[in-house]
């Protein structure tokens, strides 16, 4: 990883004493159920009416934060189902690991994100592509991060970026509510002009929507200068406090070839950081 290190998220404000999680809206969420307790002194029709709809979509707010907790404990209890399978193997505890397996097996056939992602991709295979739409629009419903895949590709100005994420089991700690990606990124030169990477800006969100910005000179403790027709790779980490999130940014670049040239930002697209992975394959796992 170099000397980059780690990328840090913002500390939890608040503990979930029932899983350990972060929890930081907590005072937020008490001001939102003091909402649902009548005010009997109120005698205004105009501003009981506008309080009953500023309740219905507070209340509409809590049960969709409510939701994707739901999805985010049983994606939680999926990565340490998995993690708990590759130690009985590891071990060679074949009855345990059996025994794992089914249960991953019927975690995926129940849970909906899982079983949509899997209709899509058979309905993509089979070119039922009706199927694969309506497959797509009830993910979109009940799970937008789902259909973001855990690579990208962006070229800006001739500078191409890719990257690639992957979930590592073997440092990640589901009970804990501690979840370790990877990814590696290419930068591919296809201008006719010399560049160098300054600066990196990267916009980290995790599952709760919680979004963390962070600046940094070069990459892994260099600032390459990337020649024409060439390339830079590099790989580095993300750890979350949730099983999902994403990634996006960009590099701050400049032209070589002329002294005082403007530096430019190249666009690094947004990719998904995932337990679940997707089915998308490119040059870097």
């Amino acid at each position: 990883m170099g000397s980059l290190g780690l990328i840090k998220m913002v500390p939890a404000l608040n503990l979930n004493p029932r899983n350990g999680r972060a929890w930081p809206n907590s005072n937020r969420n008490e001001r939102l159920r003091s909402v649902f307790v009548s005010n009997p002194s109120s005698s205004s029709n105009s501003s009981s009416s506008s309080s009953s709809r500023e309740s219905e979509e507070r209340d509409r707010e809590l049960k969709e934060r409510a939701s994707l907790s739901t999805h985010l404990t049983r994606t939680q209890t999926y990565a340490l189902l998995k993690q708990q399978l590759a130690v009985a193997a590891k071990f060679e505890d074949y009855k345990e690991a059996a025994r794992l397996r089914d249960s991953l097996k019927s975690f995926e056939e129940e849970d909906p994100v899982m079983r949509l992602r899997k209709s899509m991709r058979e309905a993509i295979d089979d070119e039922r592509f009706e199927d694969a739409a309506k497959f797509r629009d009830e993910l979109l419903q009940i799970a937008p991060h789902a259909l973001l895949k855990c690579s990208s590709d962006a070229t800006t100005l001739g500078v191409r970026v890719q990257v690639r994420s992957v979930y590592i089991e073997g440092r990640s700690r589901p009970a804990d509510g501690q979840f370790f990606y990877a990814y590696r990124i290419r930068i591919t030169n296809n201008s006719e002009r010399a560049v160098q990477l300054l600066r990196r800006h990267w916009i980290v969100t995790d599952g709760e929507g919680r979004v963390e910005n962070i600046w940094g000179m070069g990459v892994i403790g260099q600032q390459p200068v990337i020649l024409p027709k060439t390339g830079f790779e590099y790989s580095s980490a993300c750890p979350l406090t949730t099983p999902n999130g994403r990634m996006e940014g960009d590099f701050e670049m400049k032209h070589v070839d002329v002294v005082g040239s403007p530096t430019f930002n190249v666009a690094i697209a947004p990719f998904a950081l995932s337990i679940l992975g997707d089915d998308s394959h490119s040059f870097l796992y």
